[in-house]
């Protein structure tokens, strides 16, 4: 965060506090839209309320915390966006991912403490997304963002051969990446109906309706039929428990040709960045309460892969999306 407090000898919760503070106000900020009016200069406290449309007094209290905290500063023409402010929160780029888990921190927690008492979710995330569609587009939107950078890495590292199974790809961009990629590739994207909405736009404008098919459906019951050469779990496994996993990839197994590879994309369980790895922990609990799962170590999903038929599991970091990693196994020929 922009508050940055050398440590102390008082309670150690009391750094925290602020962190969690400083955060909910800086969400306070981007939701009002703070940021965003700050984008074309500075502007006194009673003239950046009337552009928000909000009390003046709350504004300056509000905006007096933003400089406490390092996202705002206050000079004689009034308040103005940091250098940092104005790069990462003051348009619709990396801000939506702020917007996205300031709801999730602040709104979806509170029965965290159910989930952990109990090993069980107290939240069922996706029915928690459906309820607040502004975040739910939010969430499709950051995968979306994630694929595209990953895409051309995965091009390089998966193995295809004609047909593609994509468990869970809703947005469809791994399968249209490849698909683009490989000529002769065609591919089938099983996941729910909202997911797959934001797919089969994805596949119409690249024009690969006659090679992608969209099939709707839980993927732990469909029929996910036979004849692939390779399946992809991408953001699949860490939303989920390990029993459940077991039995998704006895199912991957069967859908398989002979030597036909599984590849599975996740969240490092360890980086050596020490922000990369705290965020893992967060992520992980996050998962266990809104779902069951959790960022699981690649050790533990080797063993998942050689209890269901895989085998010459290996594991390739990426370049392109640091603290991630593609996980490629395959079926005995």
């Amino acid at each position: 965060m922009p508050l940055n407090l050398p440590p102390g000898d008082g309670p150690p919760s009391f750094p925290d506090l602020l962190t969690a503070a400083g955060y909910r106000a800086m969400a306070a900020g981007l939701r009002l839209g703070a940021f965003a009016a700050l984008a074309g200069g500075p502007l006194a406290g009673p003239d950046l309320a009337a552009k928000l449309g909000t009390d003046p007094r709350g504004t300056a209290l509000l905006a007096d915390a933003l400089v406490a905290f390092g996202y705002l500063e206050h000079g004689p023409d009034g308040y103005a966006n940091t250098a940092m402010t104005a790069k990462w929160l003051s348009d619709d780029g990396y801000s939506q991912v702020d917007r996205f888990w300031s709801t999730v921190l602040f709104e979806s927690w509170g029965e965290l403490e159910q989930s952990v008492r109990t090993g069980r979710p107290a939240l069922d995330f996706y029915r928690w997304l459906a309820d607040r569609p502004e975040t739910l587009a939010r969430f499709q939107g950051m995968l979306s963002g994630m694929a595209s950078s990953i895409v051309p890495e995965a091009v390089e590292l998966v193995p295809v051969g004609d047909r593609l199974l994509d468990v869970g790809g809703g947005h469809a961009k791994y399968s249209i990446g490849l698909c683009a990629a490989h000529p002769g590739l065609r591919a089938t994207v099983v996941d729910l109906p909202d997911a797959l909405a934001v797919g089969g736009r994805a596949v119409a404008e690249a024009g690969l309706a006659d090679r992608i098919t969209l099939r709707e459906g839980d993927y732990d019951e469909i029929d996910l039929g036979t004849g692939y050469d390779t399946a992809l779990l991408f953001n699949v496994v860490h939303g989920r428990t390990a029993e459940a996993n077991r039995a998704l990839l006895e199912r991957v197994a069967a859908a398989l040709n002979p030597g036909g590879a599984v590849v599975l994309l996740e969240p490092d369980e360890h980086s050596d960045d020490q922000a990369t790895d705290v965020f893992a922990r967060v992520f992980s609990l996050n998962l266990f309460h809104g779902q069951g799962g959790q960022v699981y170590a690649a050790e533990e999903i080797g063993s998942w892969l050689a209890d269901t038929g895989f085998h010459g599991t290996t594991t390739h970091p990426l370049r392109s999306m640091p603290g991630q990693s593609l996980i490629v196994a395959r079926t005995s020929a």
